[in-house]
């Protein structure tokens, strides 16, 4: 039993240094981003401490309860405190689980009512469009960024203030997808889907259509840029002034299609 305590012992420990300390998700660059993180980090511990428990019971009783000889061994039917335990614990830890979920989806499904930056996104076969609805209130342009065929949107948002994003889709269900920000929200035809998040980080991050939404799905990459409050205001601005409704932006497009983070702009 010693050895195979220590054997055990050397597979969590190999496990857990996978990815360490994040078991291989980003370190995240919004408000939300610890939060979801830590959940996530939970529920991977508690699955492999459960995963170490059965296999280990498992294991016990193959090499403890093995044949030895044709005497057929004492039977047992019933050990009420054992049912009672395989009965109590996976409630406990199944209930532990939906209590840290809800607690936390309700703090990410929180809006407010006067967000910085309000942001309605569009879904459309097979591309995105984002529309600043603050802007324009002043006798300027509003500001709005229609990705085209092969020149992917770039959403421009600025760091340390809250931005509410308003999804909507004129077709199908597509799903507004940043990896750096560890959530997702679906974007369906006819309802409409917000969430709110603050940057915390400067840097380029890819987005992604998370729906399978036809034929060029794969093709539903999107770009944002977080940039210093000052330099998104410099943004607006000039995009105000110059009627900007242009594919992209493109003082602030990226080469390349893979996630580059954490330099500031």
């Amino acid at each position: 039993m010693t050895r195979l305590g220590a054997g055990l012992a050397v597979l969590a420990l190999t496990a857990t240094a996978c990815g360490v300390p994040n078991f291989g998700f980003p370190d995240g660059v919004t408000n939300q981003t610890p939060r979801i993180l830590n959940l996530w980090k939970g529920s991977a511990i508690a699955a492999l401490a459960v995963g170490v428990l059965v296999w280990g019971l498992i294991f016990y009783a193959i090499i403890a309860f093995r044949k030895r000889s044709d005497v057929l061994p004492r039977q047992v039917r019933y050990n009420l405190p054992v049912e009672v335990l395989y009965t109590v614990v996976p409630l406990v830890v199944v209930a532990g689980l939906f209590y840290y979920t809800a607690r936390d989806e309700i703090e990410i499904d929180k809006v407010s009512a006067k967000p910085d930056v309000t942001v309605n996104v569009v879904g459309f076969r097979w591309n995105w469009q984002f529309r600043y609805t603050d802007t324009g209130q002043s006798g300027g342009n509003v500001v709005e960024v229609t990705g085209q065929p092969g020149q992917p949107a770039v959403l421009v948002l600025p760091e340390g203030r809250s931005v509410k994003f308003v999804l909507t889709s004129p077709d199908v269900i597509h799903s507004f997808w940043v990896p750096e920000f560890l959530f997702k929200r679906d974007v369906v035809p006819g309802r409409i889907n917000t969430f709110e998040v603050t940057p915390t980080k400067t840097g380029t991050f890819i987005g992604r259509c998370a729906e399978l939404c036809g034929a060029d799905h794969d093709k539903m990459n999107f770009y944002v840029n977080v940039v210093p409050a000052a330099q998104y205001d410099k943004f607006i601005a000039e995009q105000e002034a110059a009627g900007a409704t242009a594919a992209g932006t493109p003082a602030l497009t990226t080469a390349g299609s893979g996630t580059t983070s954490g330099s500031g702009q």
